[in-house]
C-alpha cells in the first residue's frame, strides 16, 4: 500500500493504544506508519482538537487515517483536507454525511457527570469503568500501564460539546473495522453506506491484544 497511515488515538487515551499495530505496519508489511495524538497538549475542546491533529499529521496528501473510538468525530474534517485521503474506522464513533453530532451520548454524560473532580476534570478513561472490565481490555499488567501513563484527565465539559460535521466528506473511501458488538450501529450504519466492513472478536482495545491481525485488517480494508 503506497499511502501513509496515520493511526489517529482518541483523545482521551494517548499513543501507547496504537503501538503495536504501527510497528506491524511498518516492519510486517513495509507501510509507512505512524500514530497521532494530543495526549501531549492542553486541547480540551473540539475545535481545539481539530486543530491540533491537523498540526501533526504527516505531510502529503495520501494518507490512510485511521481513527479510534472518539477520534472518529475528527475523521471527517481531516478526510477533506486533502483529495486522495482514506479512512478506516476502527471501533469509532461514526458521523453523519452531514450536520452536527455531540462529542458523547447522553448517558455517558450523565454517568460521568458524578465523576468529575472540583475543577471539572473527569477521571481518565481507565477509571470511568470497573477495574475487572478495564482489565480484560489489556493483555498484560505492562502494557496497561503504558496506556494508563499516556491518558488525559479532560473536562466533563467536553462531553457537552458538538462537533460539526463537513458535507461530502464520506464521499472519501471510506471501511469500518469493529471489535465486537460495542459499535454494531456504527457498523451496522458503515455497511449500508456500501463500505466495506469486517468485524474482530475482542475488546475496545483490541489492537493490544492482536496488533498484527489488526494491521492485516486495517491493510485489507484500505484496499478494498
Amino acid at each position: 500500500m503506497s499511502l501513509t497511515a496515520v493511526l489517529i488515538s482518541s483523545p482521551f487515551l494517548g499513543p501507547a493504544v496504537w503501538s503495536g499495530v504501527e510497528a506491524e505496519l511498518r516492519e510486517g508489511f513495509g507501510t509507512p506508519a505512524t500514530t497521532v495524538a494530543v495526549h501531549d497538549s492542553d486541547a480540551s475542546d473540539p475545535d481545539a482538537i481539530l486543530a491540533a491533529l491537523r498540526e501533526r499529521l504527516p505531510p502529503g496528501e495520501e494518507l490512510l487515517l485511521v481513527p479510534h473510538s472518539n477520534a472518529g468525530l475528527y475523521a471527517p474534517a481531516l478526510a477533506l483536507d486533502a483529495p486522495r485521503r482514506r479512512v478506516v474506522f476502527v471501533d469509532a464513533i461514526l458521523p453523519p454525511p452531514n450536520g452536527t453530532l455531540p462529542v458523547a451520548p447522553p448517558g455517558l454524560r450523565d454517568a460521568l457527570a458524578a465523576e468529575a473532580d472540583e475543577d471539572g476534570l473527569l477521571p481518565p478513561w481507565t477509571g470511568w469503568w470497573p477495574e475487572r472490565v478495564v482489565d480484560e481490555l489489556f493483555p498484560d499488567a505492562a502494557t496497561k500501564a503504558s496506556v494508563e501513563a499516556g491518558q488525559r484527565r479532560m473536562p466533563l465539559a467536553y462531553l457537552d460539546a458538538r462537533v460539526e460535521v463537513p458535507d461530502g466528506w464520506d464521499r472519501a473511501p471510506a471501511a469500518y473495522l469493529a471489535f465486537g458488538d460495542a459499535y454494531a450501529d456504527e457498523r451496522d450504519d458503515a455497511r449500508s453506506r456500501g463500505w466495506p466492513v469486517e468485524t474482530m472478536d475482542g475488546g475496545h482495545l483490541h489492537m493490544l491484544r492482536e496488533p498484527a491481525a489488526v494491521a492485516a485488517a486495517i491493510i485489507r480494508l484500505a484496499a478494498a
